[in-house]
């Protein structure tokens, strides 16, 4: 539980950097994904999930 607190920490200050530091191409983004159709972005999300399940087992079993 503690791993996974620390993980969505680094993920609000992963994003709280990327609206500091290039607002504008993060307001670009957030345009663009509201315009991605839903079956699109469902791929892209569980792509994404994977690869970061993928990601932290390898973090974690293997280093």
């Amino acid at each position: 539980m503690l791993d996974f607190v620390a993980a969505l920490g680094l993920v609000f200050a992963i994003e709280g950097i990327l609206f500091a530091a290039i607002p504008h191409l993060a307001k670009d983004a957030l345009r663009s994904a509201a315009e991605t159709p839903v079956d699109r972005m469902r791929l892209i999300g569980i792509g994404s999930a994977v690869l970061g399940v993928i990601l932290v087992w390898l973090a974690r079993g293997v280093w």
